[in-house]
């Protein structure tokens, strides 16, 4: 006995059933399909029919996915000139497909990377979209995750210029698929991009201020990629210190030039995939003109909310990678997080919150696993040597130099290393003891505010280094000698300069 929901009738299955029939072969609405809209209502009725039917089911299920799935083609496949947006009725579609696939052996995950491209890569500024999206993945996550998990860290960068167009209001929900974007090949350029939130902000902006309405065409231009190359380079420079190529090709343009499409910053910043490690655009002679024009204009509601959301973005980041990541990821990720440490978009409030997510991140990183020490022994010496160059890198070299102590370069397995972490904390110390770097011997008056930030940094700098070549020398009895040659020599000078009271 057929069930009552098939019975003829407005409002009934078949009813809905033929709209949908019609809709998908209909000719003269294939250039919106979207336009009418009863579609949309139509497309839930029969979702909400087949999962509260009781009997009949799999009929329903099986007479409307022929149907839903030209339907599916067909919006997707509409010009990016058609009025009506077709997102939130693909989303439902695509909720038919999750909830009922596994009866009819359907695999959706061409259809959810089919609507990823055709139509969030045009329609993710529209905030209803936007909003729609983000709670299709939040209430889809759990079976997203178990049977397409490369399907959000494919479309991070996607997902990222959804929250950058619409900001704080989805934040929340956000923040709940943000985990799911983290994979082994989106773990390290996905770090990057939510470092560079602000400027993908200005770099949309921009695009909007000289095409119009960043709703309706894909602005992405996606560049082929030399992913497995950038990887291993990437790695090479995680554990031996060796520095990553520029990628090849135009490097930026002018600085007074408009951002131009085939800049690798901006393909970089407004590409819709990810497609591996990502171009170290800072580089870029077109970040100064991007930055400046962004300081001469005042900030947008925008660029505001993107410097609240990054840091705490960061901070989820940051806690799941602790959780869950192994000491390979973790050792491929602090050699980048220490060069991006003075390389942020410059608003000082936004600098200081990130500065301590990325000092916190490190030593935790190194507080669980502290043989990290010994195996990036050279890109930590590459940033001790670089302590002088501003006051950013001070503040890292002084916590690198904390944990270097605190953890006795690895554990008491790791002498060698030990050694020559030591060896580079002496010549941190003679060379700020001997030389005029520290602000120590200005005469009196001719300090300016920014002198006396250097004094100040320096001096800790200074008291945390004398403080590493003790923790060293206890934790490895044979640096002892050394150690107290080091700090005999040192204590004389310290008290002249006043700072041996803060030893």
């Amino acid at each position: 006995m057929a069930s009552p929901d098939l019975a003829a009738g407005d409002g009934s299955y078949d009813f809905h059933l033929r709209s949908l029939s019609a809709a998908s072969r209909d000719s003269a609405a294939a250039s919106d399909p979207a336009s009418d809209p009863n579609l949309l209502q139509s497309v839930r009725r029969v979702c909400e029919m087949c999962r509260t039917a009781k009997e009949a089911k799999d009929e329903m299920v099986a007479r409307a996915f022929p149907v839903m799935g030209k339907l599916f083609q067909r919006c997707a496949a509409a010009p990016t000139q058609a009025v009506a947006s077709t997102g939130v009725l693909l989303l439902t579609i695509l909720q038919f497909f999750l909830d009922f696939g596994e009866a009819v052996l359907h695999d959706a995950d061409g259809s959810l990377k089919t609507f990823f491209r055709s139509c969030l890569s045009r329609e993710f500024a529209d905030p209803i979209v936007a909003e729609r999206t983000v709670e299709f993945l939040v209430t889809n996550k759990t079976k997203i995750l178990s049977s397409f998990p490369n399907l959000i860290p494919q479309f991070y960068p996607l997902l990222l210029k959804l929250i950058a167009s619409n900001g704080e209001r989805l934040e929340n929900k956000f923040s709940e698929v943000l985990p799911l974007m983290m994979s082994a090949g989106s773990f390290l350029p996905l770090f990057l991009s939510l470092m560079d939130l602000p400027m993908l902000v200005v770099a949309l902006e921009k695009v909007e201020r000289s095409s119009g309405t960043l709703i309706g065409s894909s602005i992405a231009t996606i560049q082929k990629s030399a992913a497995p190359e950038m990887l291993l380079a990437l790695m090479d420079e995680a554990y031996t210190g060796s520095a990553v190529e520029e990628p090849s090709g135009n490097s930026g343009s002018d600085d007074s030039g408009p951002l131009d499409l085939t800049d690798p910053m901006f393909l970089d910043l407004l590409k819709d995939e990810n497609d591996g490690i990502a171009a170290k655009h800072w580089i870029s002679p077109t970040i100064s003109s991007t930055l400046q024009a962004a300081f001469n204009s005042p900030q947008s509601d925008r660029l505001k909310q993107s410097l609240e959301m990054a840091p705490r973005f960061l901070t989820l980041y940051f806690a799941t990678a602790l959780r869950d990541v192994n000491d390979s990821l973790l050792c491929a990720l602090i050699p980048v997080v220490m060069s991006r440490y003075a390389a942020m978009f410059p608003d000082k409030v936004f600098s200081f919150k990130v500065r301590e997510r990325l000092s916190d991140f490190i030593l935790a990183a190194f507080q669980r696993s502290p043989n990290i020490i010994a195996v990036l022994k050279k890109p930590i010496t590459d940033r001790l040597g670089e302590a002088h160059d501003n006051l950013a890198k001070t503040e890292l070299a002084l916590h690198l130099c904390w944990a270097i102590g605190e953890h006795g370069a690895g554990g008491v397995g790791h002498k060698d290393v030990a050694r020559e972490l030591f060896e580079n904390l002496e010549l941190l110390l003679y060379e700020n003891l001997a030389t005029s770097r520290l602000g120590l011997s200005q005469e009196p008056g001719s300090d300016s505010m920014g002198a006396s930030s250097r004094k100040s940094s320096q001096a800790r700098l200074l008291c945390f280094v004398v403080t590493a070549i003790a923790k060293l020398a206890t934790c490895h009895s044979e640096l002892l000698p050394r150690a107290r040659v080091s700090l005999g020599r040192s204590f004389p000078n310290l008290r002249q300069e006043g700072l041996a009271t803060g030893l």
